[in-house]
């Protein structure tokens, strides 16, 4: 980790602590997020992946200009460096992004791996302009049976036996 990014991670957020250098990434996801939103790609989300000084994956919402509900900002942008720099891990990376990512972006972002997020609207903030995602969040901890979309667990042995050879497989790669 660079000492930048270091410094970010130990510190309470605060745009004052960022470094020009950061700030610039992120006013850059910021300016892709109204780019979208003008364009009708989607909503008010940009988000760039950041590695060794220079962007390698941007990306904006584009969620209803697709009809794709997983083509969110960050979700874009780390499709995109991923692809760029042939990884599915962006390890030395940081990724900037407009708002606080959702539960999605927030997965997606931790088998990602990077070494940081900075990001300028809170989920709060998210919230008060229709994009509220504590339902999510609550679901995630909710019990399978208390969940508002029900799901059905079926055991199957050929689904348990891919499973088994997966984990016996010497040409796999983990993640």
């Amino acid at each position: 980790m660079n000492n930048s990014s270091a410094n970010l991670c130990n510190q309470p957020q605060s745009t004052n602590m960022l470094s020009p250098e950061q700030l610039k990434f992120l006013e850059r996801a910021i300016e892709l997020s109204q780019q979208g939103m003008d364009s009708g790609n989607g909503g008010p989300f940009g988000c760039v992946v950041v590695q060794n000084g220079k962007i390698v994956g941007e990306g904006n919402n584009r969620v209803t200009s697709t009809n794709d509900p997983t083509a969110h900002a960050e979700v874009v942008a780390i499709r995109e460096a991923c692809k760029k720099l042939n990884t599915f891990q962006l390890n030395d990376c940081d990724i900037y992004t407009s708002c606080e990512p959702c539960p999605m972006c927030l997965g997606a972002i931790y088998w990602a791996r990077p070494r940081s997020v900075i990001y300028a609207n809170t989920r709060e903030e998210a919230a008060a302009i229709e994009f509220d995602d504590d339902f999510i969040y609550s679901e995630i901890n909710a019990a399978i049976g208390d969940r508002k979309i029900p799901f059905h667990h079926h055991p199957n042995k050929k689904a348990k036996a891919v499973f088994e050879a997966w984990h016996k497989w010497s040409g796999r790669k983990k993640y």
